[in-house]
């Protein structure tokens, strides 16, 4: 049976953690599917510490936007994370910069692509910050970097089926069934 499960939360709230220890309390070998692209050495040290954390009774994947190429049916996947994935598309590395997709066409294809991939019959666990928190920002690409994921958030919060906010490590249910 399908299930949608939204992570939300700020930096180091233990995100990613919770997604991974729900995963392995619903599944032996969960898959992890990382969206990720290693952008400086800096980053690249997160995502080893990440990798390390997790044992070899996961199946990791690595991909930056299409997710529907992959086929998790009747896995738990845990998809980390929603923001990386709409910074793959809001930023093409295939165009100029003068070139760069508008926030509506950013977000069509991740609506698009993410109906795609959660058409399977899999339980989804997507991981996702809350960058909308904070002020508004001066620069006017990180407002629109930050209306475009926060307009992705509450299109995968919508077909969700719970959704959990961290704070401090601590998980607070928004949506859906109790802990």
């Amino acid at each position: 049976m399908k299930r949608i499960i939204l992570i939300t939360g700020g930096q180091r709230s233990g995100k990613s953690q919770k997604a991974e220890s729900l995963a392995l309390e619903l599944s032996d070998n969960p898959v992890y599917l990382a969206t990720a692209h290693i952008w400086d050495e800096e980053f690249r040290r997160r995502v080893e510490i990440h990798q390390q954390r997790r044992g070899p009774q996961w199946t990791n994947i690595e991909e930056e936007k299409f997710l529907s190429r992959h086929n998790v049916e009747g896995r738990v996947v845990v998809i980390d994370c929603i923001t990386l994935w709409c910074t793959n598309f809001f930023f093409s590395r295939e165009k100029a910069e003068w070139e760069q997709p508008t926030v509506d066409d950013a977000l069509a294809a991740l609506k698009a692509e993410f109906d795609r991939f959660t058409d399977q019959d899999a339980t989804f666990i997507f991981v996702t910050n809350e960058i909308g928190s904070g002020g508004v920002s001066e620069n006017t690409i990180q407002r629109r970097f930050t209306d475009l994921e926060g307009w992705m958030n509450q299109y995968v919060a919508s077909k969700a089926d719970e959704v959990i906010l961290m704070v401090s490590g601590i998980s607070v249910r928004i949506k859906g069934l109790k802990d």
